[in-house]
């Protein structure tokens, strides 16, 4: 799984002029699920995502994570983060996971953040969805769970 984690003062996703999701203070997790993710992943990089302590405390140090500072988290399916543009000039997305599976991990992973306490928001997968944010810091945080040793 590959996430791309915004925090924000605000993230909104809106389908067909409807909102589907909307924080103020929080995370916006661009989430994307490889052919080969399974629950393993979606454990690991839920408890990751958040309890990373990418919130500022009272000295101003990046301290304090997304229960503390009492923030909620926006999680939109993202398959194109598996886009991979090293051939030619249109990505590939075969390292992506078919739509059953992705959807079925979206919708753990989801499940788990709720399962920790955090207030969570979503787009809705598999459609057009338009994405807005406020970044704040700007604090983006890149994270694939390929990467880890899971």
């Amino acid at each position: 799984m590959r996430a791309c984690i915004q925090r924000v003062c605000q993230g909104q996703v809106t389908v067909a002029g409807e909102i589907t999701g909307r924080i103020d203070h929080g995370l916006v997790v661009l989430l994307g699920v490889a052919h080969d993710d399974g629950a393993r992943q979606v454990q690991w990089l839920a408890e990751k995502i958040a309890g990373l302590r990418i919130f500022e405390d009272d000295e101003g140090k990046l301290n304090r994570s997304l229960g503390e500072v009492g923030g909620a988290m926006l999680v939109v399916s993202q398959f194109t983060l598996y886009g991979d543009c090293r051939k030619g000039r249109r990505p590939s997305f075969v390292d992506a996971a078919p739509p059953g599976l992705a959807e079925s991990l979206y919708e753990q992973f989801v499940a788990r953040v709720v399962e920790l306490g955090i207030p969570v928001e979503t787009g809705r997968f598999r459609a057009q969805m338009d994405v807005t944010l406020t970044n704040q810091g700007p604090v983006t945080i890149w994270i694939d769970t390929a990467e880890v040793r899971l």
